[in-house]
């Protein structure tokens, strides 16, 4: 998903998990992957200690060409699924979803055609062309979505966050109406630190959590306004994400309603609309940072009918158990998405293998290191520890959705999620980087086993750019469980930060989502031991113990997990 040490350099892209390069046909179709274990003999020989040797192997084989940088729905797919079933599975450790290691995670493809937007503004009939003045999408998996003369309502920063005492949209009737609004939180732009998180993204400021809410609040239509320090990003990356395809799960998946038409504007048409409208956008911007803001009506309206092709297909989440001792019902969990962008064939006919090493085979290829230690420990933890290698978060944390919504444990019996996505390879450093940190009592596990390795915790830089929220924990956090989402800073212990840096800046700019994303047999991962016995000293004492970790005072996910513990102890 994203390089831990400098997530400035790495810009992810609009769907909840990074930018897409745009692929071409698989090479191959997938092959059913049998759900039962052939015998197999192991190429490696794996320790029981967590090891960068076995690291190595396992992260060499996930990012090898033959896997084909592991697209879902190819043979990638199979070849990865298999060799995780079974790793686990030589380690002991038991199907983790019933008797099957599998969890079929169902995937629609929608794939909008460019059509220009008709916005009528009082009395003057104007258009938007898609891609360089707006772009949109629908989730409904509906072929055409069409939406007429639907008046437009301006709602500040579509924010209801009853925590805040903070409500856009109170005492709107939103039925047929076209919702705009602003990106990021409440504060950021006026830079009130009283306000929200001021400079740093909540998930509030999220954009998929906008069009969440303005689906919930009866909308027929939203449209996100961009800007590029609000946003984190240009506009080029808003018009290559929503450009092509796009993925989610079937509409029957998610409990939440879903809007008919979803998208962004430039800020150079959402000036015009404004202006034309008799109206100052940045007038509006200011008191929409005010406490008791209200919605405004714009005399303007939006007319456009999406045509789509969709289809369907599925992928696969891998699911590994040891369980529990004395409470086999509750559970911790550890999780890496195994998926990347597959095999493309570029314009000049040459054939692009993205690899994946960093992003996110070293996550996967961490679990199974964390794995192996806990399963050969000689002592079974007493709470069940799942391993979960899921697909899709690539296309939008999709995996990880399926496996909330169809849990195997339910979430108030989830002590935590470690979250393990793209691990540092530049050494041991003084620092750990906690992306999201103040968020949640898991911190304070982590805290002192840092310290006993001689190293700080810290959040992570571009805060206002919400990376928390763009991994596959996100979806576990929305559900109230707290998740841990940590690896190495950029602190090496010999070579200091700017040698950090460096590394950094070369991977976003030659290797991130780019074939250049390969093993590198000069890396140092003797930080990436040290990571990964600090993750499994946090899991073990987790396991081990009978706590349930919470969020931190003031937190958005607090009151979810509060409801449900209070369920799991009546």
């Amino acid at each position: 998903m994203r390089f831990p040490l400098l997530p400035a350099v790495l810009a992810c892209a609009l769907l909840a998990g990074c930018q897409r390069s745009e692929p071409a046909a698989p090479v191959s179709a997938p092959a059913p992957a049998a759900d039962s274990v052939p015998a197999a003999p192991d190429k490696h020989v794996f320790e029981a200690a967590i090891s960068a040797e076995d690291f190595r192997a396992d992260i060499t084989t996930l990012a090898s060409d033959e896997f084909g940088g592991r697209a879902p729905g190819t043979q990638g797919e199979t070849l990865t699924v298999e060799y995780l079933r079974d790793r686990f599975a030589a380690m002991g450790l038991q199907p983790g979803n019933g008797d099957r290691w599998f969890q079929t995670v169902p995937m629609v493809e929608t794939t909008a055609t460019p059509v220009a937007a008709a916005v009528k503004i009082r009395d003057k009939s104007v258009e938007w062309t898609f891609g360089s003045q707006w772009v949109a999408g629908t989730r409904t998996g509906e072929a055409s979505v069409q939406v007429t003369d639907s008046p437009m309502v301006f709602v500040g920063y579509g924010t209801v966050a009853p925590e805040e005492n903070w409500n856009d949209y109170a005492g709107l009737d939103l039925k047929g109406k076209t919702v705009v609004m602003l990106v990021n939180d409440p504060g950021f732009h006026v830079d009130d630190p009283a306000l929200f998180g001021g400079k740093r993204m909540t998930y509030y400021g999220r954009w998929t959590y906008k069009f969440e809410e303005a689906a919930r609040q009866g909308a027929t239509a939203a449209l996100i306004i961009h800007d590029t320090a609000g946003a984190g990003y240009g506009w080029s990356v808003v018009e290559n994400s929503w450009s092509g395809a796009q993925y989610d799960l079937p509409a029957g998946e998610d409990p939440e309603p879903r809007l008919p038409l979803q998208g962004w504007i430039t800020g150079e048409a959402a000036q015009d609309l404004f202006a034309q409208s008799g109206l100052s956008l940045e007038a509006l911007r200011l008191a929409a940072n005010k406490p008791g803001f209200k919605a405004v009506p714009l005399p303007a309206s939006l007319t456009v009918t999406l045509q789509s092709a969709v289809k369907t297909s599925e992928s696969r989440n891998v699911l590994a158990l040891l369980p529990g001792s004395e409470r086999p019902e509750e559970a911790v969990v550890y999780m890496a998405h195994w998926d990347h962008l597959g095999t493309h064939v570029a314009a000049d006919g040459s054939v692009q293998i993205f690899n994946g090493a960093i992003d996110n085979a070293s996550g996967v290829a961490g679990i199974l290191e964390i794995a192996e230690a806990f399963a050969r420990s000689g002592q079974a933890p007493k709470r069940s520890v799942l391993f979960a290698a899921v697909t899709l978060e690539e296309s939008g944390l999709l995996g990880s959705k399926h496996y909330v919504a169809h849990p195997t444990f339910p979430m108030r019996n989830i002590a935590g999620v470690i979250n393990i996505d793209a691990m540092s390879i530049i050494g041991r450093t003084r620092d750990i980087v906690v992306t999201g940190y103040g968020a949640s009592e898991l911190e304070d596990l982590l805290r002192p086993i840092a310290e006993r390795q001689g190293r700080v915790l810290h959040g992570e830089g571009s805060v206002e750019k919400g990376f928390y929220f763009r991994s596959d924990h996100f979806n576990f956090a929305k559900a109230g469980v707290p998740a841990l989402y940590a690896s190495s800073g950029l602190d090496h212990v010999e070579k200091g930060e700017e040698y950090g840096l460096s590394i950094a800046q070369e991977y976003g700019a030659n290797r991130y989502h780019k074939p250049g994303d390969v093993v590198d047999p000069g890396w140092d991962l003797s930080g990436v031991v040290q990571d990964l016995e600090a993750l499994y000293a946090v899991g073990r004492e987790l396991a081990d113990g009978a706590a349930w970790p919470n969020w931190y005072e003031g937190n958005p996910f607090r009151a979810v997990r509060d409801a449900d513990r209070a369920k799991a102890e009546n």
